[in-house]
This record gives structure tokens, C-alpha cells and sequence, in this order.
């Protein structure tokens, strides 16, 4: 294989007649807007982005990337932390011309393509006042949530985004195109529910979609932190009070202008304002310093917090679990380690400066959740405990490592204390107590996936015998590939 300009000259013919971009580093404003993502920790500087409007433009892109062995990844909507979408000097695939969503209002369903954002989905459903369980940020990708599993706020009804996916269309390693459902390719279909990014491209989606004709209570509620034994006094009640149609989202920041720790609460109630301000009156009756709640259209629901996941600077996922009922102290602790870590200084002296960042208690209720066993189909993050989650921003690439490490030792420390880390033994069947979409890519497949990594292996030699996609957690080992 040659230089770069030369192993990519032939590319331009490989995709003659078609409407894909094709863009280069010289290609100035549109190349640095193609390799821009969500976290500008994740923008590596690729030597060749596709964008492709079709399968076909997948089928022929891969073909071209088996043929000179060039290293790749997939870009959906660009929005994990991973480091999974993004490569440097090699090939992105980028699937965010493919945003069409069709609706079916008589069967209810709703088709996405490959990289379509939540909010392009949320918005076309609603024109036939429908709905289906997508995630809490309409501005990430479909794709992303949808492989890795999918919470969102109508979790509590209808179960996760995967429970609800009907079909994906997926261009395979040899570049077949295929669907995977329950009746064709069901295998396939088992394991690209939770661990999709390592079996293709998918280039569509299929889910079910619910009525979804009223608007629903839902906003923020912000409280100081002297508020914590109260607030933790009404989560500790919400495990039972709720009937799957509330969900609340809630933790801790320190948010501009006053860069002050404050303790962030996101109801959700699917149904009128008489019965959300009723459900959550204790809460409301605590004084909040800010109560913004109101009733809003289903379709506005997932930009709710969408200021509190901005564009700019550089983040990191980490997941965890926790149990309810939940100890005050415990949380109080997490809380003080949070702050003192964001709010602190570095070993040189620097101050971090990360008042941005969040830690993040997901109550979304999952008795629907766990009516699916852990092996019925890859994901395996089903059990009797919520999603712990934290979302570090910062500014300054030095604090890269620090962050990584703090992060896995709060979450540790969290699940620990709360009962949910789980060992070998149990993880298939409790699950595993880390939510893959919130795990790096370095993340052991046992520890995602329990006890389907062992099929999931299996799986992988059958449709990608040669490991072409290699770049979400590991399910077999990354082959070493060498570019001339």
C-alpha cells in the first residue's frame, strides 16, 4: 500500500455515480467540520472521510477498505466518548447524510436511518402522535443508543430502545447487505442488540412506536445541596410510588454563570399537570431555588438537557449502579469526592476547572427492563438497580488521564456501596451493572457483557471471521494491522 493520496485515488471511481462526499484534509472548512465531535477529546484527524447517502455507498466503501486494508471506523451521530467514532489517519465512514425517518401509523413503527439524530425521530413520530423510547439528549445519534441499549423516558412503560427494535438493516464486514429481525437472521439480530458497532454497519432501524397524543409534565427542579437528605427521601420513595409513567434524572454540578454546586432534578410525568405536580409535590413543596417544570409537547421532552451537554470541550462517559433505598451519607460522600475532584487542583497545581461536570443518578424505573433476561439477547445490563452515571468536561488535555482514573474509582466505589458490583459468577444473571453506551472501549467484553461475551464471540468469527470491526469493546482480539 502506498502513500496516502495514492492508496485513496481510487476511491472516487469505487463510488463513481454516487452522491457521497468524499473529503480529504485539504478540503479545509467541510473536512474540520466532518471530523468535529461532541467531545473535542474524541476529534482525531482522518485521512479520508466518506460520507455515504446509501448502503450501497457502505457496501462499496468497505470493499475499497478490505482491498488496502486501511483502518476505519464508523461515525453515527458522533456523540460517544469512547473514541470508537473517530480515528487518526485512517478511514470514517460517516452515515450523517442518512437522517430520513419514515412512519407507519397503521402498524405504529417508525424506520430511522443509520444516522439519524433523536430529535429527527422524536419530531417526524410526533406528526402521527406517536412515540418510542429514545434517549434523554435528542442530539445524540439513534444508532449509537439503539446498539448499546437505549434509556430513556418511556423506559418505565415500554422497556429499553433495543426491547422495542424490530429490524436493523446492516452491511456486513463482506459487505452483503441484510436484515437482522427475529425471523431473519436471528442470531445476528441477538447480538447487535447491545453489541451492534461490532457486527457492521447499520444503515437502518425499525422500532416500535406507542400512542403518544399528550403532551407530558416534565422540566428541572434545582435545590442546594443542603437539600440532599430531603431529596434522597423522595427518590427513596419513587422505587415504589411510581406506576412506569415518572421517571427522575438527578444529581450534582456546579453550572456557569455562578460555577456554585447545585443539586439538579429532571421530572417526568407522562400525562396531565394535575397528576405530575401531585406525584411530585414533596419535591416541589421543598423550595427549590428553581422550578421549571411545565407542560410540553412529548417532541421537546429529550432537549430538556440538552444545555447540560453542550458541544464544546472534552468529555468522558462513566457508568455505574446503584440501589435504592440509598444511604444520605453515602450519597453525601459521592458528593463531597465529586466536588473536591472538579472544584480542586491537579498534582502540578492547576486548577481543574470542570464545574460543568455531572454525576448523575438515573432513576428511570425498570420493571419492564428486567421482564427480559440477561440472555435473550447481547446486552446484558438487566437487573434490580439503576444506572449510575458521570460526565466529566474539561478544557485542558493534561487532565486526560487524571480524569479517566477518578472516574473509574467514584463509579467503583459507588457500585461497591450499593451492592451491584458484580462478580464472574453473577454477572449473566444479575446483570452486569455497567450500561455499555457509558463504558470506554478498553472496557473488558465480560465485564459489558457477562455471560454472552462467549457467544458473542462465537458470533463474531461467523459474520466478521476477520475482525474488520474492531473498534467497539473487544469481543476477540484486535489483529495487528500494518499500514505502509
Amino acid at each position: 500500500m502506498g502513500s496516502a493520496p495514492e492508496v485513496y485515488a481510487g476511491l472516487n471511481d469505487r463510488l463513481k455515480g454516487s452522491a457521497a462526499e468524499i473529503l480529504f484534509p485539504t478540503d479545509g472548512d467541510k473536512y474540520t467540520q466532518a471530523i468535529a465531535r461532541w467531545s473535542e477529546h474524541n476529534i482525531k484527524r482522518a485521512a479520508c472521510v466518506v460520507k455515504v447517502r446509501s448502503a450501497d455507498d457502505v457496501t462499496s466503501t468497505l470493499s475499497f477498505i478490505r482491498e488496502n486494508k486501511i483502518p476505519f471506523v464508523v461515525r453515527g451521530g458522533g456523540h460517544s466518548t469512547s473514541g470508537s467514532a473517530s480515528i487518526e489517519d485512517g478511514l470514517v465512514i460517516d452515515l450523517s447524510l442518512m437522517r430520513g425517518v419514515t412512519v407507519d401509523k397503521e402498524k405504529q413503527t417508525v424506520r430511522a436511518e443509520g444516522g439519524a439524530l433523536w430529535v429527527n425521530v422524536d419530531e417526524e413520530a410526533a406528526k402521527y402522535e406517536l412515540a418510542t423510547v429514545g434517549g434523554t439528549v435528542n442530539h445524540t445519534g439513534v444508532g449509537g443508543l439503539t446498539l448499546g441499549g437505549g434509556y430513556g423516558f418511556l423506559t418505565g412503560k415500554h422497556g429499553l430502545t433495543i426491547d422495542n427494535l424490530l429490524s436493523v438493516e446492516i452491511v456486513l464486514a463482506s459487505g452483503e447487505q441484510v436484515t437482522a429481525s427475529s425471523t431473519s437472521n436471528p442470531d445476528l439480530f441477538w447480538a447487535v442488540r447491545g453489541a451492534g458497532q461490532n457486527f457492521g454497519v447499520a444503515t437502518a432501524f425499525t422500532f416500535q412506536a406507542y400512542p403518544q397524543t399528550n403532551p407530558v409534565y416534565a422540566g428541572p427542579l434545582i435545590f442546594l445541596p443542603d437539600k440532599i437528605p430531603e431529596v434522597i427521601a423522595f427518590v427513596n420513595k419513587f422505587h415504589t410510588a411510581n406506576d412506569g409513567n415518572q421517571a427522575l434524572m438527578w444529581g450534582f454540578s456546579c453550572p456557569p454563570p455562578m460555577n456554585a454546586p447545585v443539586l439538579l432534578t429532571q421530572c417526568f410525568h407522562n400525562g396531565t399537570e394535575e397528576e405530575g405536580s401531585a406525584f411530585f409535590a414533596d419535591l416541589i413543596a421543598l423550595g427549590p431555588v428553581a422550578n421549571l417544570i411545565s407542560m410540553i409537547p412529548y417532541a421537546k421532552l429529550n432537549s430538556l438537557l440538552n444545555s447540560s451537554a453542550g458541544f464544546d470541550g472534552r468529555k468522558m462517559f462513566g457508568g455505574g449502579a446503584f440501589k435504592l433505598p440509598l444511604d444520605v451519607g453515602f450519597v453525601q460522600s459521592l458528593f463531597e469526592e465529586f466536588l473536591g475532584f472538579v472544584q480542586g487542583k491537579n498534582e502540578a497545581g492547576k486548577e481543574r476547572g470542570m464545574g460543568q461536570s455531572l454525576l448523575l443518578f438515573e432513576t428511570i424505573p425498570y420493571n419492564e427492563v428486567v421482564k427480559v433476561g440477561n440472555d435473550s439477547m447481547a446486552f446484558s445490563n438487566r437487573g434490580d438497580y439503576y444506572n449510575l452515571a458521570t460526565m466529566f468536561k474539561w478544557f485542558d488535555p493534561s487532565f486526560d488521564d487524571e480524569v479517566r482514573g477518578f472516574a473509574r474509582t467514584l463509579l467503583k466505589k459507588a457500585s461497591q456501596s450499593a451492592g451491584v458490583d458484580q462478580d464472574e459468577k453473577t454477572r449473566s444473571i444479575e446483570g452486569v451493572g455497567v450500561y455499555g453506551n457509558y463504558a470506554n472501549a478498553d472496557v473488558p467484553a465480560n465485564e459489558i457483557y457477562g455471560g454472552n461475551a462467549k457467544k458473542l464471540g462465537e458470533l463474531k468469527h461467523k459474520y466478521d471471521p476477520e475482525n474488520l470491526f474492531d473498534r467497539g469493546t473487544r469481543l476477540v482480539p484486535r489483529p495487528m494491522v500494518v499500514v505502509n
